[in-house]
């Protein structure tokens, strides 16, 4: 597995143990996790859930009257360093 596969799959246990049910997807360039987040989570809760989420890259909370609450984070994957990198037109 990869450093942000081992990012996201951390992040994803962190936020099952604070009491929430993420969900991961890969993606070209980056993993997502999310978790819908119900109103009963206790505030210890979600300082474990916000803890989690700041190893992302990226993240957020997107809340709706429809839809509730949904905490969500994205790790993006490494780009490889070494080969041709710059592409054929590159030029130093």
């Amino acid at each position: 597995m990869s450093a942000s596969g081992v990012t996201a799959a951390a992040i994803a246990a962190r936020l099952s143990a604070a009491g929430l049910r993420p969900r991961m997807e890969e993606h070209t360039r980056f993993t997502t996790v999310e978790a819908e987040v119900p109103d009963t989570l206790s505030a210890d809760s979600w300082r474990a859930a916000l803890d989690a989420v700041a190893d992302a890259d990226r993240f957020g909370l997107v809340a709706t009257s429809l839809n509730g609450r949904t905490l969500w984070a994205v790790v993006r994957k490494t780009v490889p360093t070494t080969g041709d990198v710059g592409g054929p037109s590159y030029q130093r």
